[in-house]
C-alpha cells in the first residue's frame, strides 16, 4: 500500500516539476511524455524477459492490457476495443492519476498533465515489443479515460 502512494507523489512531483521550468509552457506534454516512453520501455524489458515472443498484435495488446497494465496500477484495463486496422482503445474506467482530482467539468482541462506519462508508458512498452505507435489520451468524464493507440505500419 505504501508503494501506491509513493508513485502517487512521484508521478505528481514529476508533472509539477515538469510543468514548472522557466523554458516551459502550460500545454508541451512532451517532456512528461518522453520520460513515460523510457520507464515504459524499460519495464518491459524486465516483465518480458521470461516470456515467448507475441503471437500477433493482438496478443500484444492483450499483454499490455493485463500484466503491464496490472504491473503499474495493479489492476487491468477494464476495456479493450480494436477495428482490427491497428486502431486500439484502452478504457480505465478509475484512472489511478484521476481519481484523486474533482470531478466537475472545470478540472477536465487539467486532465493531460495527468496522463501524459501513462501515453508514453505504453508508447514505450510497445516499442520494446516491435510496434511503433501514436498514442493519445481522451477524457471526458472523470476519472473515466480512454487511451486510443494508433499502430504506424510502414
Amino acid at each position: 500500500m505504501a508503494e501506491e502512494a509513493i508513485f502517487e507523489f512521484l508521478h505528481s512531483e514529476i508533472v509539477n516539476y515538469t510543468l514548472t521550468k522557466e523554458n516551459s509552457k502550460e500545454n508541451d506534454l512532451s517532456t512528461l511524455e518522453y520520460i513515460g516512453f523510457t520507464t515504459g520501455y524499460r519495464i518491459i524489458e524486465r516483465l518480458t524477459r521470461e516470456w515467448p515472443r507475441f503471437k500477433d498484435e493482438l496478443d500484444t495488446m492483450k499483454f499490455i492490457c493485463t500484466d503491464f497494465w496490472s504491473s503499474i496500477y495493479r489492476k487491468q484495463i477494464d476495456n479493450l476495443r480494436t477495428n482490427h486496422q491497428g486502431v486500439y482503445v484502452l478504457q480505465d474506467n478509475a484512472f489511478r492519476f484521476l481519481t484523486r482530482l474533482s470531478s466537475g467539468s472545470q478540472y477536465l482541462e487539467h486532465a493531460p498533465k495527468f496522463v501524459a506519462f501513462t501515453c508514453g508508458l505504453v508508447r514505450g512498452g510497445l516499442a520494446n515489443l516491435g510496434i511503433t505507435s501514436t498514442v493519445t489520451a481522451e477524457v471526458q468524464t472523470m476519472p473515466s479515460c480512454k487511451f486510443h493507440i494508433q499502430v504506424n505500419r510502414a
